[in-house]
């Protein structure tokens, strides 16, 4: 069986019916994918109505100059106390991981310091918690229906309001998300 393509730097959306609610309608930024596993950051689940603000001032961070309506994804179900920074590649920390030309992620608190003080990144999604599998697990997973790759478009996680994400992605392959079925077909 041959193997299948890295979906590092590349939008992972749920299939309608996935069998777990916490993957309904998600959009996954995908940071990590090679033989060992695979990470991501979902981008369109708020943590309830926490602010990145209210997460900074949490960490002793000023929050200086952060927008006031910047909100923080629940990024998985993953060491969920655990804060991730999806972000344009205009800037980069000593703990960045550059993914392709897409976007970078970083888990330092250097990262929050600088988009408080208006030097960090142009774009940027905080999170906390990430999504991550085992060796061959997600590509296990695509083979039986639960997932669709589409490019890592950067705008649709970082200009596009999140509760428009996951139908744009999909939209962007040309598929219309009301004709999808959440049972697979069978040839």
């Amino acid at each position: 069986m041959s193997q299948p393509p890295f979906l590092s730097g590349r939008l992972l959306l749920s299939m309608p019916g996935i069998g777990d609610p916490r993957f309904e309608r998600v959009v996954i930024a995908m940071c990590v994918h090679d033989e060992s596993g695979a990470l991501g950051i979902v981008t369109n689940n708020p943590v309830g109505d926490l602010s990145v603000r209210t997460l900074m001032t949490q960490l002793n961070v000023d929050p200086g100059v952060t927008p006031i309506d910047a909100m923080v994804m629940a990024g998985g179900p993953v060491e969920t106390t655990r804060g991730f920074v999806v972000h344009s590649t205009d800037w980069v920390g000593q703990s960045s991981i550059m993914v392709g030309t897409s976007w970078a992620l970083t888990s330092t608190i250097d990262v929050l310091r600088d988009i408080a003080a208006g030097k960090g990144p142009r774009q940027w999604l905080s999170a906390l918690g990430y999504t991550g599998w085992g060796p061959g697990q997600l590509d296990g997973e695509m083979r039986r229906h639960g997932w669709q790759a589409a490019p890592g478009d950067a705008d649709i996680i970082f200009e596009m309001p999140c509760g428009e994400r996951w139908s744009a992605a999909y939209d962007r392959l040309g598929i219309a998300v009301s004709r999808l079925s959440a049972e697979p077909g069978r040839a």
